[in-house]
């Protein structure tokens, strides 16, 4: 029954299958249920621990706050009082999504312009050390997506570019890294995202590929990184209507089907096929993908009896594990498929050695996050990834002498969890370098007489159910009127972008155009010295900034 347990990706020992088995043999049928779900955790709120354990959940995805004496008690606390070790998860995908106490890293789409192996693996060895020192081990990274469709908001900044060969060596060397650290690595979005300009945040997503393209692309990767022993795979609310119809030419409705509650891809494709021996996870089941297919009561049932063996997330944990226990009673879940599920997940905690592991103090711990030493490697490598796409007026570098009164024109930095846009520090870089910086307002004359340089900076990411992202002229501008206004035929003017780099959809004609990918301010601070010379800018995109339009390219 646990002979799949010995081999890849989780190639127990004897004694570590034994905890398993008896573990396993010891719980009650409700435990088991407790063990497929992976509960949600954020806030600061002190009875925070007691009230997750209270369900003994398998797993936990804590969204930290930035106090590290809280969260490294909080972790401490959810764990002691979990009868079996639990897999506590996050998303590290940098940037903003690093840990607020900790080094402020990159994000994928930086480290794909920056394209060096051994920098990937330097940020994957930080992530690591410092996740396992807060209490981590489990990370839904690397982003295997492909960004092929440039309006998509929700692959953007998340994955390694759009070329294949450039995801699959940066994703394999963060899976190395973070698994020989013994965090757990998660490959997502099965069954691939990226050709779909929607978010799945929002509506069930389709992978429009053929078979054969798929193979080529997306089934590729995800090939390389479970023959590199990848444990776990996020299976999304995302279609793939070819492969259904490859075994069904009839099938309608349900070839589109999301792939988290579609036990063909699940099982056929990604088990079978693909050879993927470890655990699958369920993408966040409050996501529209999902509940814009079935009601959110009948998802969990769904999810375990389509072939996931864990349930990410839920709003209503003693109803939702109620629902799958009574799933398992009717035989709408079959007790083979719950008891698989829970050994896969008792197995990725056997092979983390979750069961093994020593106390370490939290002083220690609290030591390991965010070190001068990993913040200054972090630092040197985000330094690397300003990309110059254009300069076509020979614009920069940027000099007080000749080019001192800038006039800034920003919408701030845009975060889905936050209701308004937080500012960029760089205007106040600038300023101490000895330049004279006004922020734009829909009162301020905008002319060659009271401006040197005017700077657009952007600053959204990929942002989870935003629909889209474009240059909102209006919006930026003030009104209507002023969204028609383009200055820079009087006025020498550069677009920047931290994050979204497509952009120049919507201003193929500006003269100068940057890259920078991310909003954090060790990456403002690295724009700022490429703008002034102290630094060279990166010549190598990732992307086709472009969006295949040849006039944005003069």
């Amino acid at each position: 029954m646990t002979h799949f347990l010995t081999r890849s990706p989780f190639n127990l020992s004897p004694a570590a299958l034994a905890w398993v088995t008896q573990t396993h043999a010891a719980m009650t049928l409700p435990e088991k249920v407790g063990q497929v779900f992976n509960l949600q955790s954020k806030g600061n709120d002190p009875a925070g621990a007691a009230d997750i354990a209270a369900f003994q959940p398998g797993g936990v995805t804590r969204f930290t706050g930035p106090d590290a004496a809280f969260e490294l008690q909080f972790f401490d606390t959810l764990r002691r009082s979990l009868k079996i070790p639990p897999l506590m998860s996050a998303d590290l995908e940098g940037s903003r999504m690093s840990l607020p106490f900790g080094t402020e890293l990159p994000n994928p789409l930086a480290m794909a312009a920056i394209n060096d192996e051994q920098s990937s693996r330097a940020i994957s060895r930080i992530i690591a050390e410092e996740a396992l020192a807060l209490g981590i081990n489990w990370s839904f990274t690397p982003v295997l997506d492909i960004n092929a469709a440039f309006r998509s908001p929700i692959v953007a900044t998340r994955s390694y570019g759009s070329d294949p060969e450039i995801i699959r060596r940066h994703a394999l060397a963060q899976i190395e890294t973070l698994q020989a650290h013994g965090i757990a690595a998660t490959i997502k979005h099965f069954p691939g995202e990226g050709h779909d300009d929607r978010d799945q945040h929002l509506v069930t997503t389709t992978n429009p590929l053929s078979l054969e393209d798929w193979e080529r692309s997306h089934g590729a990767l995800y090939r390389a990184a479970i023959n590199a022993g990848v444990l776990a795979v996020m299976s999304a609310h995302i279609a793939f209507p070819a492969f259904i119809r490859a075994l069904d030419p009839t099938a309608k409705q349900q070839a589109f089907r999301p792939a988290s509650i579609n036990r063909t891809l699940n099982i056929d494709l990604l088990r079978n096929r693909l050879g993927f021996n470890g655990l699958i996870v369920s993408d966040a089941t409050p996501m529209a993908g999902l509940t814009s297919w079935c009601a959110t009561e009948d998802s969990k049932p769904l999810v375990i009896a389509g072939g996931c063996d864990m349930i990410l997330f839920s709003d209503a944990p003693a109803e939702d594990m109620a629902r799958v226990l009574a799933a398992v009673q009717s035989g709408a879940i079959p007790a083979d498929r719950l008891d698989d599920a829970v050994l896969r997940v008792l197995g990725l905690k056997a092979a983390l050695n979750l069961h093994t592991q020593p106390e370490i103090d939290l002083a220690t711990r609290r030591t390991a996050l965010g070190t001068p030493q990993n913040r200054q490697t972090a630092r040197a490598i985000t330094a690397r990834a300003p990309t110059l796409v254009k300069d076509t007026q020979n614009l920069l570098p940027l000099i007080p002498a000749h080019h001192r009164r800038i006039l800034i024109v920003s919408g701030g930095i845009v975060q889905p969890a936050f209701p308004v846009p937080s500012p960029f520090e760089l205007p106040a870089m600038l300023a101490a370098e000895g330049f004279e910086v006004t922020m734009h307002t829909p009162e301020t004359t905008i002319s060659r007489e009271n401006f040197d340089v005017m700077l657009y900076l952007f600053g959204e990411e990929t942002l989870l159910t935003r629909g889209r992202i474009f240059l909102d002229w209006a919006k930026i501008s003030g009104n209507f009127i002023a969204a028609m206004e383009r200055h820079w035929h009087h006025i020498p003017t550069a677009m920047i972008s931290f994050g979204y780099p497509y952009y120049l959809y919507d201003a193929p004609r500006v003269p100068t155009y940057i890259n920078a990918y991310a909003t954090t301010e060790g990456m403002q601070a690295a724009v700022l010295d490429c703008l002034i010379g102290r630094l060279p800018f990166n010549s190598h995109s990732p992307v086709d900034p472009f969006c295949g339009l040849e006039e944005a390219r003069y």
